[in-house]
């Protein structure tokens, strides 16, 4: 109870500092109230995220007509209300995936509808809404994530098992690998076929790389490490939000979309946008870490399991220790390879990279992890790139000993190619002249680029190098003049 007390009061803090007066944003905070009351695992809390917001992008886009829509554009008045529209298709979502918790989403909507002048545009939006969330619903109905197909032990070295102190079973969510993916072709384009490239366990347990994973996260990550540092442990315990009663990982990163929102002031097409990217991306990294773990040939043991059975691996560069135990209280109940923790966070950053061209933004957050907020020093977190921060979000797993680098490794690559590909392929701007987003492109664009150009705002950087400089207004006069995408 202490615990899930912390995790209350911090996300009250967390939620007060990130949040702003627009529907997308009042929406991720009742999801992420929902994660903090019904838990679960990250894979179906990612499903959850990315329908909810697919929905609300959907609705307000079917409106502004903009961007590619991800199911399609839904048909509406364009006088039609978009918060109408985003709250009835958040709320109808919400419905659908907890219908124990329709009191909490028809209160909240109600709140949302109330602002909104009574009338024709408030109707449209909300009838808009209700469509976005059912073709948004209808396009998951068959997406293979409630099979739950029965998962066999390995009883060889290296081969996953449950770990003390809990010793769950069946592990969580083995058939999600195999489900339908939400912006990836192929789930193989994207990931490794085989932890550092070993796809025979006893060869990878003999390895020189594996003693080296060993070694590390049996030094760093042992509950009472003595080579740890203080600030090797704050990252351990600030990335962690393993439990029940906290935002989880995929909902921490939804509030650092919050910050990154408001940090740069984007309009509310682009904040439905940005959401949607995100967890369209983090959607696809469960799927692909997921299918890592179960689908390859190897399901990892974690590193409980591996140090205190050491003495079967066959690698005379690791010693058995039957007692070690990681900094964090229990691991997860899955294979350890990939990390969905990396997954998660690098999919994210490579949305985020892509979407303001730039890697080098820098913004500060917090965590509402227990643990970490019980630590003697809790402060926020300062970065100054997107990938710092997934790199330090796949290394904390080490820390709090529960992964080995190549987990780590492994899921950072995975995500940053998905959060790439989400930006590159889907939800892309129609019309890349129509820089001020009204759906026409006129010269009241070529004035928005040149006043944005002179602010040297990001929107302004049309090579996406990642600075505004003259090339920009060259590639903007280019498209203007040709209608590019």
């Amino acid at each position: 109870m202490r615990r899930m007390a912390w995790a209350a009061c911090v996300s009250a803090c967390v939620s007060a500092c990130a949040a702003r007066a627009d529907v997308v944003t009042d929406w991720n905070n009742v999801l992420l109230d929902t994660i903090r009351a019904v838990g679960g695992g990250p894979c179906p809390i990612s499903r959850s995220n990315a329908m909810v917001h697919v929905a609300m992008f959907d609705a307000i886009n079917s409106i502004e007509r903009v961007y590619d829509p991800y199911i399609g554009f839904f048909p509406c008045p364009p006088n039609a209300s978009k918060e109408a529209a985003a709250a009835q298709a958040a709320r109808d979502v919400l419905v659908h995936l907890y219908p124990a918790r329709q009191a909490v989403y028809d209160a909240a909507l109600a709140g949302s509808l109330a602002a909104i002048p009574n009338g024709p545009s408030k109707a449209a939006g909300i009838a808009l809404g209700a469509a976005c969330a059912q073709g948004c619903i209808q396009s998951r109905a068959n997406d293979g994530t409630q099979n739950l197909p029965a998962y066999v032990l390995g009883g060889s070295p290296g081969d996953w098992k449950p770990t003390f102190p809990d010793f769950t079973f069946p592990p969580h969510a083995p058939g999600w690998g195999k489900t339908k993916p939400w912006v990836m072709d192929n789930v193989k384009k994207f990931v490794d076929k085989g932890p550092a490239g070993y796809t025979n366990m006893t060869q990878w347990l003999k390895s020189a790389r594996y003693a080296a994973d060993f070694n590390e996260v049996k030094s760093l990550g042992a509950y009472n490490s003595p080579t740890r540092t203080e600030e090797q442990t704050r990252v351990a315990f600030f990335w962690a939000n393993d439990l029940d009663g906290t935002y989880k990982p995929p909902g921490h990163l939804n509030y650092i979309t919050q910050v990154i929102a408001h940090q740069q002031d984007l309009t509310l097409g682009e904040r439905a946008r940005i959401f949607a990217l995100a967890n369209l991306a983090m959607g696809d990294a469960g799927v692909a870490a997921w299918y890592t773990k179960y689908e390859t040939r190897i399901d990892l043991w974690r590193p409980i399991t591996g140090i205190r059975e050491a003495d079967t691996d066959g690698n005379a560069a690791t010693v058995k220790d039957a007692t070690w135990e990681p900094l964090n209280p229990f691991s997860p109940t899955f294979p350890a390879w990939a990390s969905g923790h990396a997954t998660f966070g690098a999919a994210h950053a490579g949305v985020m990279a892509a979407f303001f061209c730039t890697d080098n933004v820098t913004f500060t957050i917090d965590s509402e992890d227990p643990f970490y907020q019980s630590l003697p020093s809790h402060p926020p977190r300062t970065f100054h790139r997107f990938s710092d921060a997934a790199w330090e979000n796949a290394m904390s797993r080490i820390y709090l000993g529960v992964h080995w680098r190549v987990d780590a490794d492994t899921g950072n690559r995975a995500g940053l190619k998905i959060g790439k590909y989400a930006v590159d392929h889907y939800l892309r701007p129609r019309n890349k002249a129509d820089f001020d987003k009204n759906g026409v492109k006129n010269v009241q664009d070529v004035i928005a680029f040149l006043g944005a150009f002179q602010q040297q705002n990001w929107r302004a950087d049309y090579t996406c190098d990642g600075t505004v400089n003259g090339a920009d207004t060259i590639a903007f006069l280019h498209c203007y003049l040709r209608n590019c995408r």
